[in-house]
């Protein structure tokens, strides 16, 4: 693919202040986006969705009150809650659940306190799910000097919904509020939380007194103040968001497949934003418009018959928790696992060099695909026991829960694919949810190369979904996952022989998790089934393949837990979901007593998996 001289974006588009969702300028671009489908014949469409968002009350701004300061910060949290609340102040570092234990360990109160947590290291919404877990009453969130080398008067906005959607609507499609009942998402949070600058953060840390942080807690920062962890001190935050309802709308393209067009790779970017969202919306749909003009020249021009389809995606409301995303999902949650062999998310693809997140199954397809330049720092979800190709550095860590493509993954069980080009020595790319993301500073942080970036990530996700709609036999490798699996099985055995030692003589009856570990078994041998079908088969024969691609695209879905409610628990994924039902959280059980009835419904889970992938009932695995 060429470089891109000049990003996709209309000059227009560049130049506004804001595209909030919602907003006249997001459906501007929405618009632009359907007539650009429409010159290369891809017969778009638009999926509208009414949704809740949350925004600053004009007339009754977000306060903070620290003695004589009282300050009016312009950034704020969606999903917070409201109201006024007063406590004491406590300086509570990333706001981790470690960071949390070393205050408690020195006798620092987290009972109606208010924390004042740098940004960072995880996401807002799990640094205020942290906080309101220990009983505090709010939290305070800033960007600080160690973390973020910009201008201290810097507003951060952001949102708090531990989850994805419009969080009014869980597990529901958008479609009318009126249609569905009044419910609210689990992942709420309880307590109001408010981003300040680290001018007034450093206000507070000056005049919060209480015990200084020592040098081993990693509690030290780089503002000009002593971190000292508070404790004695009020203070009052009051937050006064309110909600409103917005239309918003999702536009589609499609290059239809000559062989199954009924299975199809979607490749999808966000292009709302609060502030210009240069890397983080921009450049990935301007990658999104390139690829689509490319794919479609190469069917009308150079006789590419691709044999699925190819979707593309550009949402809205993504800065408020993969809104437009999600309630697509939520719509055609029936057949979306049936059709979607993989999705590609494009947001924030370039803000460097290369970092990779990418689900277990779908790795293979992603080392197909090779650059031209080898940006190779690599994050992979899964497991850490993985080799890579000579000299690539790796680094493995799983998609985290506010990454784009994690509710396509965990939710809908889509095999999914997240990748970033980062700077050289830099961990992270500091503007995300600011007004300083803009083109000026992602072209210092590419050294002026953001064109060529931004073209090499076209390549890179273009050559995945051409593979992926192209080949006969995905490229899906799902003995992939038995790796995972086996350390996952692991971590169980070792937790309920240590509640075995110590937890009480009547623990319950059959508690034992060698069931769990003969459905891995089953898994694991299910994996060499296919295999050996795929070794065995005649891909020449359409309808080989397309049985065989059946059993191995049911297994990201079949990993799914039927047994939870997607209204309180909505990543169901049993291995890189989050909740009771996790494979991770039954490791973490204290609780002899409350860790029978997970521990026999995760073996289901994954014996109905391996079930899945045999294909005849009559070879179905019944050592379990």
């Amino acid at each position: 693919m060429k470089g891109f001289d000049c990003l996709w974006f209309p000059r227009s588009a560049c130049d506004l202040p804001r595209r909030s969702a919602g907003s006249v300028e997001d459906k501007f671009l929405a618009n632009h986006i359907f007539k650009e489908f429409q010159k290369v014949e891809m017969d778009p469409w638009t999926d509208i969705h009414y949704v809740q968002l949350q925004t600053p009350d004009s007339q009754r701004p977000n306060r903070v009150r620290f003695g004589a300061d009282v300050f009016e910060p312009t950034g704020y949290l969606a999903y917070s809650a409201t109201g006024q609340v007063q406590g004491k102040l406590v300086y509570g570092n990333y706001g981790r659940p470690q960071d949390l234990d070393v205050l408690q360990d020195k006798n620092v109160s987290l009972r109606d306190s208010v924390l004042l947590l740098r940004a960072g290291q995880i996401s807002f919404a799990e640094q205020v799910d942290n906080a309101a877990a220990k009983g505090a009453a709010a939290v305070l969130i800033y960007p600080d000097a160690q973390d973020y080398q910009y201008r201290a008067d810097t507003a951060l906005y952001g949102h708090v919904h531990l989850g994805s959607g419009d969080p009014y609507t869980p597990g529901f499609p958008s479609f009318n509020h009126t249609q569905f009942p009044p419910t609210k998402s689990s992942g709420l949070p309880k307590i109001p939380a408010q981003t300040i600058t680290a001018n007034m953060a450093t206000a507070l840390l000056r005049t919060i007194g209480g015990p200084e942080s020592d040098a081993s807690s990693g509690f030290k920062g780089g503002l000009s103040a002593t971190y000292r962890l508070g404790g004695g001190e009020n203070i009052s935050v009051e937050v006064n968001n309110v909600l409103v309802n917005k239309e918003i709308h999702n536009v589609f393209g499609v290059i239809k497949g000559f062989v199954d067009p009924d299975q199809y790779v979607v490749l999808g970017a966000q292009r709302d934003a609060w502030g210009s969202g240069y890397a983080k919306a921009t450049v990935g749909t301007s990658v999104l418009i390139e690829l689509a003009k490319a794919v479609s020249e190469m069917v009308e021009k150079d006789g590419f018959r691709p044999r699925r389809s190819v979707v593309f995606a550009s949402w809205s409301a993504g800065d408020y928790g993969s809104v437009g995303a999600t309630e697509w999902l939520e719509a055609y949650m029936s057949s979306i696992d049936k059709r979607v062999v993989t999705y590609i998310s494009l947001d924030g693809v370039v803000v460097g060099e290369y970092r990779l997140f990418i689900t277990p199954c779908v790795f293979a397809v992603v080392w197909d695909c090779r650059v031209a330049k080898p940006y190779l720092l690599t994050k992979v979800a899964g497991s850490a026991e993985w080799t890579f190709p000579a000299g690539t550095t790796s680094i493995v860590l799983p998609m985290s829960i506010d990454d784009p493509a994690y509710p396509f993954l965990a939710m809908s069980g889509v095999p999914s694919v997240s990748f970033h080009f980062i700077s050289p020595n830099t961990e992270a790319y500091m503007y995300y949810g600011t007004d300083l993301d803009h083109k000026d500073h992602l072209d210092y942080q590419t050294n002026h190369r953001t064109s060529e970036m931004a073209a090499t990530a076209a390549q890179f996700a273009g050559q995945m979904a051409l593979r992926l709609v192209h080949d006969r036999l995905l490229r899906l490798d799902v003995s992939r996952y038995n790796g995972v699996l086996t350390k996952a099985v692991a971590q169980i055995y070792k937790r309920i022989n240590q509640l075995l030692k110590v937890g009480p003589p009547n623990s319950p009856a059959g508690l034992n998790p060698t069931w769990l570990n003969r459905a891995r078994g089953a898994f694991q041998r299910a994996t060499i089934s296919i295999n050996n079908d795929i070794r065995n088969s005649n891909l020449d024969d359409k309808e080989a393949c397309r049985i065989l691609n059946g059993r191995i695209m049911s297994v990201e879905h079949a990993l799914l837990s039927p047994y939870v409610s997607p209204v309180e628990t909505p990543y169901r994924h049993l291995l890189l979901g989050r909740g009771p039902h996790t494979l991770a959280s039954i490791a973490e059980t204290t609780d002899m007593e409350q860790l029978h009835t997970p521990l026999a419904l995760a073996t289901w889970n994954l014996q109905g998996c391996a079930n899945g992938m045999v294909g005849n009932i009559w070879d179905l695995d019944e050592e379990i």
